[in-house]
Formats: structure tokens, sequence, C-alpha cells
């Protein structure tokens, strides 16, 4: 995804392409799409597929940030978008949280790292790193595949909070680690 509705990509053969489309939607739509044909093509979804929708300004989000989000979430059904299951789009609360403090799924705390405040981004979740075999009850059924649009509102970076916040940072207690806790791209201090 690139500014005034370019994107950018490499085909089979290593060649880069640069595709301008008419409207910010279209890309968008476009590059949903994209995200969508990679989960499709993969044999075993075991990680979360993530594709930039716009890339917003500034710094780009880590462990310890505090967020509000705005999100839609799907089923992943018959290969592509399925029922709604959850949004906040149209409400007037944002979602709160504070990245890597477990009050999430997992695929969002992977999926929304790097974020840029006013960045949207289109994360497929396999169900390990979602609900799991529990699922949600009467919303998301057991080993769902999800698929939410995040958008981010507000940032709040963990190095501008004051003393006792910054405790949290390294409180990443939850019960499944990362399968490569340095690869995260946050120091373990």
């Amino acid at each position: 995804v690139q500014p005034n509705n370019y994107s950018t990509f490499y085909d089979d053969q290593r060649q880069n392409w640069s595709i301008m489309f008419e409207s910010e939607k279209a890309a968008v739509d476009f590059s949903k799409q994209v995200c969508i044909a990679k989960c499709n093509s993969c044999p075993a979804l075991d990680s979360v597929l993530c594709q930039d929708l716009l890339l917003g300004e500034g710094q780009g989000v880590e462990g310890g940030d505090s967020l509000e989000v705005a999100y839609t979430g799907w089923l992943f059904q018959n290969n592509g978008l399925g029922q709604v299951f959850d949004s906040n789009v149209n409400k007037d609360k944002l979602l709160r949280l504070k990245l890597g403090s477990g009050k999430v799924i997992k695929g969002w705390e992977e999926g929304m790292l790097g974020m840029k405040k006013g960045g949207r981004r289109f994360l497929i979740i396999p169900p390990a790193w979602a609900y799991g075999a529990q699922g949600v009850a009467g919303r998301v059924p057991p080993d769902s595949t999800l698929v939410f649009e995040v958008e981010i509102r507000r940032v709040k970076l963990a190095k501008e909070c004051s003393g006792s916040d910054g405790l949290s940072v390294s409180s990443r207690d939850s019960p499944a680690p990362s399968p490569v806790p340095s690869s995260d791209g946050f120091s373990s201090d």
C-alpha cells in the first residue's frame, strides 16, 4: 500500500509492479482480496496474515503502547468473508487496549504490531491465535478462522507514560507465549 491510491507488489518472477486505483476504496478492496487470496493459497494457516490498507502516520506501535481501535470482525467462511460477528465501527465507544497485556486475542497482539496512528490493517487469524476449540458461545463457532479490519484512532506510546506504567511493558504473561519471542520487534527488558 502506497500513498495516493497506489499499491506495489512483486509477482512470482520477482518483478515489481505498481497499480494506481481510481479511489481509496478500490485500493483498499483490492488489498483485502490479495490477503484473502494469500490465505486461500496456504496449505495450513499457522500464523496471522496481515495486509495494510492505509499506512497511517508517526511511529509504529509496540508492546506497552495504549491504543483506541475501531474494528469489524467477520468469520472466514467459504474461502472469503462470512458474517460479521462483532464491530464497534458505528458505535460511540472505541476499544481501548494496551498492546501486549493479553486482554485481546493473540492474533490482534501480533497483527497490530508496527501499525501507525490512522492506519488500517486487514488481519486473517487462525483459530489457534483466536478463540481456538472453545469459540465464543452464540457468536464464534469452535475452530473458526477470523478476519478483522482494525483502525488505530489514538495512540499513547508507552515511552510517554510515567513511572509505574513502565512496568507493564514486560508483563507479557499470556497463557500461550509467542513461538519466537525475540522476533516480535522489541527487547525483553
